[in-house]
């Protein structure tokens, strides 16, 4: 993991409903409001202090357990997808995966980090 805030944040959460990631939000942000949601697409505006953050919850993707989360800035509580999934593990008490590199070319598309009870593991996972 670098020091070096990421540009954009993305986790998957495991068998939580909307409504559970929506609630952790509102309890993280100080304002969450609903752009669009349609089908399984949700797309919000979160604010935090002067800063507007569009979040994307896509739910239902990697199968039936894994939603989406994806914050499209890097002005976010966390600077990076590991130190967001660290903290949602915790709020929503269940696994969290995100990306263990970048997605640059020459990065391991498969490696993730696995976040469950306080703990952090790399796996391998194949999403596609």
């Amino acid at each position: 993991m670098t020091d070096q805030r990421h540009p954009d944040i993305e986790i998957y959460v495991k068998n939580r409903s909307l409504e559970e990631i929506e609630h952790w939000l509102r309890q993280r942000f100080d304002v969450l409001n609903t752009d669009f949601s349609q089908g399984t697409v949700h797309e919000y505006k979160a604010g935090l202090s002067d800063a507007t953050i569009p979040v994307m919850i896509h739910e239902k993707v990697v199968g039936k357990a894994w939603t989406s989360v994806w914050f499209k800035s890097d002005k976010t509580l966390w600077a990076t997808d590991l130190d967001c999934a660290a903290q949602a593990a915790i709020d929503l008490d269940t696994q969290i995966r995100c990306i263990a590199g970048g997605w640059a070319d020459g990065d391991e598309p498969d490696e993730w980090w696995k976040v469950e009870n306080g703990e952090q593991e790399k796996i391998q996972w194949r999403t596609s």
